[in-house]
């Protein structure tokens, strides 16, 4: 058998019917009324306990004029509650102040009850002192709302201390809005008081979350719609996504939202998108913005625009940003600037960078620089970074490398790298290496490159090995120039190839020389040529000698020339041996122009 709450859920239990539902209310009705019956007989016999207890009841019921005359009875002879019960009649009819005089009565009676409703009124009406006093008097005596109320009071004069206290204190008798906002107090403690990695500390934090539960627990919507922000935070994602649906289902648009986020994520995107719809439908704009990128992936661009406008409409910038990306995407450039500005004015960095792109791409450089500024400013990595580009293209180095500077201390890979190309080119290797390592280790193949070439240069030479003996391992060098051509950057490629084939791995260097060829490496081409010549595959590789000649590789072609005076081409010869003089090197020249004429005397013989 399964527990009980599986065996519920099947129908094994007996569950109440609405036939035993309105019975159940039927006799409850049939209990108050013999009840109410009870009372009046006590009453009418005098009894001043009988007349508050029915005083309330006829309160409760909204049987004002029944009930007054009854508390009005009991507080005359002396009873305290129906003087508390008295002056919420009085308050709920309008006289505050006859309700306050009641109120004083059953306070100084020693009514916790009345104290609290009397220090309301106070504060009402603005005194702030008699409100305290009261307030005070309540929340002594235990009563949980005069705590709370007092704890308010507090807070609002600045008196944290105190407000913490008797919020913790009404908390702790069960008032979920004070579990709520103690935890929220807790929380931005714990935000403030960050440790070395920037992580909240931890016991501010482990509290906080207690006091979310608690107050999820006894129904708070928005308190489980924090609590789930934490688990979710701590990838706990299954209780994260139970307390955003219990949230979201009390009406959290929010708790609705995240929870979509949460579906979506899973991979359960039709899901995701009902809960979206619903927190859009109750105006949340990240929900709105959601959808209309959940459309415009499925290139439902005028349902996407819909979305996009609600979000905005919602207050969410981010609809008018999302717009003009839509609009940019289908080639509307006029229209997609104008909801850049729009979310750009709102203070929207990520589209006052597009917009400044926009701009530039227009050739309106002038109006693009402070749009990027404005975006830096606001935080915009891309806007520093493209602002260094900006500067650069100027000749402005020194404002470009503030600028590349600002990107990179910010995680920006490519910054990272031209400031690294900036300091190799002043001779700063150590700060070169530090930023090359940086941008490499996020993922630029030409920072990988340049970090491995500023290692292999400074890497002593490999001593000679001798026969039987291990060939040494891998250094850190190659590591790099093996991430950098893993990633397809040619000259890496080139570089792994000729380690390869130095350690006499001539599989594994012709691998890398024809794939850095097939991308257009005329020295990839040129180094498989020497490779296959050398394996006695003279025909291929005069095949990639001619690619890479025809690209304007200056030793390509000689060989190529030497080749064709082999074979008593010489016509063809003197051909190849005239375009190495024009490609170069020097020294290649030289050596070309002496084949050259060589074969030109052999052929006027």
């Amino acid at each position: 058998m399964g527990d009980m709450a599986n065996l519920f859920g099947t129908g094994r239990f007996a569950q109440p019917s609405g036939q035993e539902e309105a019975a159940d209310e039927a006799q409850e009705a049939a209990d108050e009324a013999a009840e109410e019956v009870r009372l009046r007989l006590a009453v009418d016999a005098g009894d001043v306990e009988a007349m508050s207890v029915l005083g309330a009841m006829l309160l409760r019921r909204g049987d004002f004029d029944g009930a007054e005359s009854h508390l009005r009875a009991a507080t005359a002879a002396g009873d305290r509650a129906a003087a508390n019960n008295l002056g919420v009649l009085l308050h709920h009819r309008g006289y505050a102040d006859e309700a306050a005089g009641w109120w004083r009565i059953a306070a100084v009676a020693g009514s916790a009850a009345a104290a609290h409703a009397l220090g309301r009124h106070f504060r009402e009406r603005g005194d702030e002192p008699a409100a305290g006093y009261w307030l005070c008097q309540s929340a002594e005596q235990g009563h949980v709302l005069g705590a709370y109320a007092l704890a308010d009071l507090l807070e609002h004069r600045g008196d944290d201390a105190g407000a913490e206290r008797w919020m913790r204190a009404a908390a702790d008798r069960g008032h979920r809005e004070a579990a709520y906002r103690l935890a929220r107090t807790l929380d931005r403690r714990a935000g403030r008081d960050r440790d070395g990695d920037g992580n909240a500390t931890a016991p501010a934090a482990e509290e906080a979350e207690q006091w979310y539960r608690q107050a999820a627990a006894r129904g708070h919507r928005r308190a489980a719609l924090h609590l789930g922000t934490i688990l979710e935070k701590r990838g706990e994602l299954k209780e994260a996504g139970r307390w955003y649906l219990t949230s979201a289902k009390d009406g959290e648009a929010r708790a609705a939202c995240a929870l979509g986020f949460l579906l979506r994520d899973a991979g359960d995107t039709e899901s995701a998108a009902v809960w979206w719809l619903r927190a859009a439908q109750d105006g949340d704009g990240n929900a709105a913005n959601a959808l209309g990128a959940l459309h415009a992936e499925r290139g439902e661009t005028q349902t996407a625009e819909r979305w996009y406008r609600a979000a905005m409409d919602a207050g969410d910038d981010n609809g008018a940003y999302n717009l003009g990306l839509l609009c940019a995407e289908q080639g509307r450039t006029t229209q997609a600037e104008q909801w850049y500005r729009r979310a750009a004015y709102a203070g929207h960095r990520e589209a006052s960078n597009a917009l400044a792109i926009l701009l530039l791409r227009g050739g309106d450089e002038t109006g693009a620089e402070p749009w990027f500024s404005k975006a830096a400013e606001a935080g915009s990595v891309d806007a520093a970074f493209n602002l260094g580009i900006l500067h650069a293209g100027r000749g402005e180095d020194r404002t470009a490398l503030r600028w590349y500077e600002r990107a990179a201390a910010a995680g920006h890979t490519e910054a990272a790298l031209q400031v690294g190309m900036a300091r190799l080119r002043d001779g700063d290797e150590r700060e070169a290496e530090r930023f090359l390592r940086c941008a490499a280790g996020g993922g630029s193949a030409e920072a990988a490159y340049r970090l491995a070439a500023v290692l292999d240069a400074r890497r002593p030479p490999a001593p000679a090995h001798e026969l039987g003996e291990t060939a040494q391992e891998k250094s850190e060098c190659e590591e790099w120039y093996e991430r950098a051509a893993s990633q397809g950057h040619r000259r890496a490629q080139v570089r792994v190839g000729m380690l390869a084939a130095a350690r006499g791995e001539v599989v594994e260097a012709a691998r890398w020389y024809r794939e850095a060829a097939e991308a257009g490496s005329r020295n990839g081409a040129f180094n498989l040529g020497l490779l296959l010549a050398r394996e006695g595959s003279d025909p291929e590789a005069v095949v990639w000698w001619r690619r890479a000649a025809d690209a304007g590789h200056g030793r390509a072609a000689l060989r190529l020339a030497l080749v064709c005076a082999r074979r008593g081409e010489l016509a063809e010869g003197q051909r190849w041996a005239d375009r190495a003089v024009s490609l170069g090197p020097r020294e290649v020249g030289e050596r070309a122009a002496r084949l050259r004429d060589a074969l030109r005397q052999e052929l006027s013989a």
